[in-house]
């Protein structure tokens, strides 16, 4: 069955454009021309979406408000979401990532580009099974254990929800743990991209991360400068 893509867009020319790009790459699509259409679409889907395309700018409700609801729904919370919008602000991009979503692409855009990070947004999303510097599949470091085949985190116990993204580069760190990884070197190695993102992005998402792990978010060490290292002895944490 192919993966399924919410497209939450109100105006139809760009929506049925994207769709029918999709659709040729392989994608079922659904189009939702508002905040409320998408948002009752996603209760009743079974399974849910594979990938939500969010517009910002939606004639009933804001685009953010719609990301905010998926993630603080535990049916939904793990949905990949790539926010579109004519805006090109660097605060809408942090207010987007702050809210949790996985991707931004700014109008106008190449469709092809779109489709090919829709790709890699999902590719992201999905359990990664490549653990070379991992020995088990669930490890610890002191308060925080996780679990890479089944993809959950816990923190004394308390299990933590992350966005697929969130724990990519969660683990992604612990796997190269104890050496330095450039902003540069995690939006190639996590998001896969070049340049078109700001590596403020990856600030942004380190600090989302450690407000979540709590107790464990010392693990990860800022380096002024450089970039962020885990660490297998927990330091003081630093934005």
């Amino acid at each position: 069955m192919p993966e399924l893509i919410l497209i939450v867009e109100d105006e139809a020319d760009i929506a049925n454009t994207v769709a029918f790009n999709l659709q040729q790459d392989g994608f079922a699509t659904h189009i939702a021309p508002d905040a409320s259409s998408a948002l009752a679409f996603v209760a009743r889907s079974s399974p849910a979406p594979a990938l939500v395309l969010l517009d910002l700018m939606l004639p009933d409700m804001p685009g953010t408000e719609v990301c905010r609801r998926l993630r603080q729904s535990p049916a939904t919370r793990r949905i990949p979401i790539v926010m579109l919008t004519a805006r090109t602000e660097a605060i809408d991009r942090v207010v987007g990532f702050e809210l949790g979503a996985d991707d931004y692409v700014t109008k106008p855009f190449s469709v092809r580009e779109l489709v090919l990070r829709v790709r890699a947004v999902l590719r992201r999303a999905k359990p990664d099974h490549d653990t070379p510097d991992v020995e088990d599949e669930v490890v610890s470091f002191g308060n925080l254990r996780i679990d890479f085949e089944g993809h959950r985190v816990w923190v004394s116990d308390t299990e933590i929800v992350l966005t697929a993204l969130e724990f990519r580069l969660l683990t992604t760190l612990i796997k190269r743990r104890g050496r330095v990884q450039t902003r540069e070197t995690l939006l190639t190695d996590v998001w896969e991209m070049h340049g078109d993102v700001t590596t403020r992005t990856v600030d942004t998402h380190v600090r989302r991360l450690r407000k979540k792990l709590g107790g464990a978010s010392g693990s990860i060490e800022t380096l002024r400068g450089v970039g962020y290292r885990f660490q297998t002895e927990t330091v003081a944490s630093a934005d």
